[in-house]
């Protein structure tokens, strides 16, 4: 889990690697490869071993980054994202959620993932379509570490789960829908891109806030 801080929010972009390789799922805030760059360094992951980007939505605290990457690394990055959201990232459409920004980042989105699919990196990526926050959202369950990463699909706040966020959802009845699908997962720990980590009776803390 990195920490990169923008106009004093904190966010939690996840880094995974093994010897081949390293997956970034999600790229923060535009203008913050430098700090991506920096936190994988501390960690002892050196920025050309980046080859797979999973982003978890289409919102801009997401992609931010997305284009600078794309710009330096090149043809060496496969970015994932499910299909709903793809045509946003893409900028094919307008984010459903940036009308007011001039120039939002956008890339080449390579593959769609779809609910349910598993990929091989860093010892198995299970995606779990989790929509509601916005359309074509997933959450990522690290099959190894018995770890969820849940995106923007709830937020957490000093290690306490506490739901969803209802200013920036789309779909409430989904959002719900989405917490539910996580209570059939045996989860140790979970990420919430805003919040960071949780490790205290996960699927306690989701039931009861899967419930509101």
């Amino acid at each position: 889990m990195l920490q990169l801080e923008f106009h004093g929010n904190i966010i939690h972009p996840t880094l995974l690697w093994d010897q081949e390789m390293a997956v970034l799922i999600d790229t923060g805030f535009t203008g913050q490869i430098e700090d991506l760059r920096v936190a994988m360094k501390k960690v002892g992951v050196s920025f050309d071993k980046l080859k797979v980007i999973i982003l978890t939505h289409q919102d801009i605290d997401h992609i931010g980054s997305l284009p600078e990457i794309l710009q330096e690394c090149g043809s060496n990055i496969k970015v994932y994202a499910h299909e709903l959201d793809k045509p946003y990232i893409q900028g094919d459409l307008p984010l459903l959620k940036g009308g007011q920004i001039e120039n939002p980042p956008k890339g080449k989105v390579n593959e769609t993932l779809i609910d349910n699919q598993e990929l091989s990196y860093c010892g198995g990526i299970r995606v779990i379509h989790t929509p509601g926050h916005t359309p074509g959202h997933i959450s990522l369950y690290l099959k190894q570490s018995k770890t969820l990463i849940a995106g923007d699909s709830m937020y957490s706040v000093d290690g306490v789960i506490r739901g969803i966020h209802l200013p920036t959802v789309l779909d409430l009845k989904e959002a719900r829908l989405s917490l539910k699908k996580y209570l059939d997962l045996d989860i140790e720990t979970v990420v919430c891109y805003h919040g960071g980590l949780t490790t205290d009776n996960i699927n306690n803390q989701i039931q009861k806030v899967s419930l509101y």
